[in-house]
């Protein structure tokens, strides 16, 4: 059996804890992530506006917002073996953007169709959901053992990039109506695929040496642990994710404070970033976790019922640093250590399937039914619940 060693993981495996990407390479790689953030943060707050304004009710709207995250379920997977198996991730990364600004602009030919937004979300997701986790990998290759606590730093621009997006087409939405925001989608699309060309693919040299076994990681207590919570901790989110500017409406925000509400949660999340390298080694992951997991409930119940309380919700929006800031970037760190090697691309993969696909899926469509009996309080009650379930289930078995 063959596992690939890359050249640059053992150049910075010599390297001193201090060292730095290349210039170069830290803007291509951070520019990756501004673009494809930028692109969620049109997507997260608008387009269930825009759904909302070709006129489908909750309902559809919360199956149309679920198809890209269930897919999911099966893209991330297939992209991982591929990349793994070939060792050319990069260029999966780059058809794969190249083929999500492609099969998006069918919204254009689709107009107001149910079945033919379902149909061009479907193929246009199943792209789309190669890219992250492929690049996820790139990165950490790129990074190396020794810089691997350095990921936050790069990852951060994705995070000044959803803020620059949603809190500036707020107000772009606000004089232009919901209809901009497919041509918004489409041309940061095309961006993030001519980023792609300059992101340089990581240079491999094989050794024989037997690959590790992914059943047998997948067997391990610790990772069954980390994969249950992400799923319900990304369940959770699913209600904010799909509704949150819908609810704000409701309780009579502007789409310029709703963007900037979105906003001011991912500045946080910046700003934990910066400081995760620094408390990683003080706190540890299962400690950072469990804390994330615990303000993450407690956030959910302050927007489900102090939404119209201005001073609450911003704290809730703080939480944002901790529900995914502390979360995503603990996450990144377990897959790296329960998936070594070869297994890096299916151990993001697998993270992506089953926490932003499965549990992201479930969460949408259940806040979407729930938002049409029983009202928008109870998805994010929905979420609370989720929210403490995945903690307890960190707590139970997220020995590391």
């Amino acid at each position: 059996m063959r596992k690939r060693i890359t050249e640059r993981q053992e150049a910075m495996l010599r390297l001193p804890p201090a060292a730095m990407l290349p210039f170069h390479l830290y803007l291509r790689l951070s520019g990756f992530y501004l673009f494809y953030f930028a692109a969620l943060g049109v997507q997260l707050p608008y387009w269930g506006l825009y759904l909302q304004s070709l006129g489908f009710d909750p309902a559809r709207i919360g199956e149309l917002i679920a198809i890209p995250l269930a897919t999911r379920l099966v893209a991330p997977t297939l992209w991982g073996w591929l990349s793994d198996h070939t060792g050319r991730r990069m260029q999966v990364i780059r058809w794969g953007c190249l083929a999500s600004a492609a099969t998006f602009s069918g919204v254009y030919a689709v107009g107001d169709s149910y079945g033919g937004l379902l149909l061009v979300t479907l193929i246009f997701s199943f792209f789309w959901n190669a890219v992250l986790p492929q690049f996820e990998a790139v990165t950490l290759d790129h990074l190396g053992e020794a810089q691997r606590h350095r990921y936050s730093r790069v990852r951060l621009w994705g995070s000044l990039g959803f803020i620059g997006a949603a809190s500036g087409v707020g107000f772009l939405v606000q004089d232009w109506g919901a209809g901009i925001v497919p041509a918004l989608l489409l041309a940061l699309f095309v961006g993030l695929w001519i980023n792609s060309l300059l992101a340089p693919e990581v240079r491999q040299v094989v050794v024989v040496q037997a690959a590790p076994s992914l059943l047998r990681a997948l067997r391990q207590p610790a990772v069954i642990a980390f994969l249950t919570a992400g799923f319900f901790n990304q369940a959770a989110h699913g209600p904010y994710y799909g509704f949150f500017s819908l609810y704000l409406e409701t309780c009579g925000y502007s789409r310029e404070s709703i963007g900037l509400l979105w906003g001011l949660g991912v500045a946080m999340e910046v700003a934990m970033f910066m400081l995760f390298p620094r408390l990683l080694p003080r706190f540890g992951p299962r400690r950072l976790m469990l804390t994330a997991l615990a303000l993450a409930a407690l956030r959910w119940l302050l927007i489900a019922h102090f939404a119209r309380e201005l001073p609450l919700l911003l704290f809730a929006q703080t939480l944002h640093a901790f529900s995914f800031g502390v979360f995503h970037a603990v996450s990144i760190h377990l897959i790296h250590q329960f998936f070594p090697g070869a297994l890096q691309g299916r151990g993001q993969a697998l993270y992506s399937s089953l926490s932003f696909g499965a549990g992201n899926a479930v969460g949408s469509l259940a806040a979407g039914y729930l938002w049409q009996g029983l009202g928008p309080t109870a998805m994010f009650d929905l979420g609370a619940g989720l929210g403490a379930l995945a903690w307890w289930i960190a707590w139970r078995g997220l020995r590391v």
